[in-house]
């Protein structure tokens, strides 16, 4: 089986994806045991609303690492088949590397604080059973995110962390650690974001095409969690055994 994604990675980034993936099952089984997934211990027992409403209502937010996210579920008849809803996670400007300016704020940027520029990093669309099925990049109405440049987004995802309790410990956890275990796949997808802006833009010329409501889902690719579970720690077997042949 071919690993060219992590044949790019050093033995410190394989080890840091393949702690993410055990991480993600950890999470997944805590919550097992007692018959909930990541959209139980958001939502409880019902489906969610989908009203476009935030689960929880003033969304998570970290106040270390600045990371923050929601949960919401689009009207049924807009909703991609087979799922319940998605997570839409971000960074502050707080928790950004140095050097790093957005390069469209939206129009009435509230920043009293100069903490408000928050960047969208991914979307994570998920089953009704909880498991993560798909990525995607969004254009800048669809959050009110700022636009920052793909290479800036993709520094941002190392420090993207949600370490405290509320409004679930399990589902924080499993959420920082998909977002480190899927890095190189996010990053990929912030790419082509960039790409079919850059190609949008070229067919517009004038118009605002960050606010442009015919541009929506900028990238997106399907995921199976399992299977990169499994692909990871076959990764760093296959790196292990590689290392004592060449010692």
């Amino acid at each position: 089986m071919p690993f060219s994604v992590y044949d790019q990675l050093d033995d410190d980034a394989l080890a840091e994806r393949l702690e993410a993936a055990r991480e993600v099952t950890l999470c997944q089984r805590v919550m097992a045991k007692t018959g909930d997934n990541v959209l139980t211990m958001l939502v409880g027992a019902q489906s969610p609303v989908g009203d476009l409403r935030h689960y929880p209502p003033t969304d998570v937010y970290d106040a270390e690492y600045h990371a923050q996210y929601y949960f919401h579920a689009h009207p049924a008849n807009s909703q991609p088949m087979g799922e319940a809803g998605h997570f839409h996670t971000f960074m502050r400007p707080f928790g950004m590397p140095p050097g790093v300016t957005p390069l469209a704020p939206p129009p009435n940027l509230d920043d009293p604080d100069g903490n408000g520029a928050l960047s969208h990093l991914i979307g994570i669309a998920i089953n009704d059973l909880g498991s993560p099925v798909r990525l995607f990049t969004t254009n800048r109405w669809v959050t009110g995110e700022c636009w920052y440049a793909a290479d800036d987004v993709s520094r941002m995802l190392e420090d993207f962390t949600i370490d405290h309790a509320r409004p679930s410990w399990p589902v924080n956890r499993w959420l920082t650690a998909l977002v480190h275990l899927y890095r190189e796949e996010i990053i990929d997808l912030l790419a082509k974001r960039d790409a079919a802006m850059a190609c949008f833009q070229n067919e517009n010329i004038g118009a605002d095409c960050f606010e442009d409501r015919r541009l929506e889902v900028l990238s997106e690719r399907p995921i199976n969690l399992n299977a990169k579970v499994s692909d990871t720690e076959q990764a760093a077997l296959a790196r292990r055994r590689a290392r004592r042949r060449a010692g």
